[in-house]
């Protein structure tokens, strides 16, 4: 009888995959020796494995790439990087490496841009796509780069009022966007984005308030749907309603030639996770041609806003099961050493699925379990698991320590949870180490910023230090 934990995922899944496999018992992620890292780290663990986030660039541009041969495709292609999803230091130079274009949320985002450009990491040429709604502040930071020498900034209007904001600010002009204002999926509380131009407001939007305005210049259309790139029906409704926009506008104004499909691909959350991406970019960019000659217009150059696919899969989490309790005859609590809400907000804010599997001991039995945090709040639990919505570890044992690790982690968590701020009940920021390769192809490991400590927190609370020395 097949009673051990690797005898459950070998029969269920695919076993082993392209990122994860067994070594004496023991799961490598990447080729990382996950329990090595345990050794020599601790836990609770954040982990970040830099190569990915280059790979997943380069990967994208190949399907592009590919596809667009395939179609003979007249456009270009453009790879931007959601700079929300993870404004770390080391992610941005290993997406700069690649020499991705970024995209901007807010008007800080735009100091983080300057300060990459002092350190001599990107050029004032470099393309930059600013997004979001844009107050005095935003518009601001905006017209002193370009009047720095900041040649490629394209703002996306969100909204009809950020023209005379922009108009009143910029000493030269400028390429702009107009976002637009999708309808959302049936599921959602209300029809249409709060974000954007309506579909059918934008031609006047355009003749009224673009056109003839010496300091702006459409370029680009951006259409954005919340639930990311999908094959799914709502998705294809959505985009060719765009694309009528967008032939109906490029009839209007010659200077408009990109279309920027943003909403981002999915992220594996499963060792069942399959999606095909090459099918949907081909068919994409097949949809985009089909209409574009139908209407008698030249197709667009494609720009793609991906955040979470960026440096999702490049990140990672790990526990320690400290304990466990069985609170009736059906439920059994096995309990982590941090807290859900403080590491993974995701979990318990949207209910969001992470791919989860033990490091050690594949070859015990397994059992169901629930997990929960430390805290002391009712909804610091995870519930939702690759194994058809149920969590399955192996047995919980005293004397045999069982850690855990949640991957594909590398995306929001760290910005929603307030990185090295002040968490949950006082659950402190787990230890975050930066996984690389060295000049010889070995995996090398440095600590970006260690577990934070209570004198650190109390500082940020107000109080005194340890030492009692006054923190005025």
């Amino acid at each position: 009888m097949k009673v051990k934990y690797r005898d459950l995922v070998e029969q269920t899944f695919d076993w082993p995959q392209e990122e994860f496999y067994l070594e004496k018992g023991q799961l490598h992620f990447h080729d990382i020796p996950m329990m090595d890292l345990v050794e020599k780290y601790g836990s609770p663990l954040k982990f970040s494995f830099l190569p990915k986030i280059g790979q997943n660039i380069e990967k994208a541009r190949g399907w592009f790439k590919s596809s667009m041969k395939k179609l003979k495709y007249k456009g270009n292609y453009h790879y931007c990087y959601v700079t929300k999803s993870s404004h770390f230091h080391f992610v941005m130079d290993e997406v700069l490496k690649t020499g991705a274009f970024l995209e901007t949320s807010s008007a800080f985002d735009l100091d983080l841009v300057k300060s990459l450009h002092k350190q001599g990491k990107l050029k004032k040429n470099h393309t930059i796509i600013c997004n979001g709604f844009k107050r005095e502040e935003y518009c601001k930071n905006i017209s002193e780069m370009v009047a720095d020498g900041f040649t490629n900034l394209t703002p996306i209007l969100d909204n009809k009022n950020e023209v005379e904001l922009l108009t009143e600010m910029l000493s030269k002009k400028i390429k702009i966007g107009i976002r637009i204002a999708s309808e959302e999926e049936p599921k959602f509380e209300f029809y249409t984005s709060r974000l954007g131009v309506r579909y059918k407001d934008i031609p006047q939007f355009y003749n009224n308030q673009i056109k003839g305005n010496d300091k702006l210049e459409l370029k680009m259309l951006h259409f954005f749907v919340n639930t990311g790139i999908r094959d799914s029906a709502y998705y294809w409704n959505e985009l060719h309603k765009c694309l009528a926009v967008y032939c109906q506008m490029k009839k209007l104004c010659p200077t408009l030639d990109s279309l920027n499909i943003g909403g981002g691909f999915p992220v594996k959350n499963s060792l069942a996770f399959d999606f095909d991406f090459e099918y949907i970019i081909e068919e994409i960019l097949s949809q985009i041609q089909l209409t574009c000659e139908t209407e008698g217009v030249a197709v667009p150059d494609i720009f793609t806003e991906f955040g979470s696919f960026t440096v999702g899969d490049s990140g990672g989490v790990v526990f320690k099961i400290v304990g466990q309790k069985q609170q009736n005859d059906r439920e059994k609590w096995s309990f982590i050493d941090s807290s859900f809400m403080t590491t993974l907000p995701d979990s318990w804010a949207i209910s969001k699925r992470f791919l989860m599997l033990p490091l050690n001991r594949w070859e015990d039995a397994y059992e169901r379990v629930f997990l929960g945090g430390l805290t002391c709040d009712s909804d610091d639990y995870y519930n939702s698991e690759q194994h058809v919505n149920a969590i399955y570890l192996p047995k919980h044992d005293a004397n045999k320590p069982l850690y855990i690790g949640f991957f594909n982690t590398g995306a929001y968590q760290d910005s929603l949870s307030g990185y090295g701020g002040i968490h949950h009940c006082l659950i402190p920021q787990p230890r975050h180490i930066l996984i690389d390769y060295d000049y010889e192809g070995n995996l090398q490991y440095r600590i970006f910023k260690d577990r934070q400590t209570a004198p650190e927190m109390l500082r940020i609370l107000g109080y005194e230090s340890a030492d009692n020395t006054s923190l005025s």
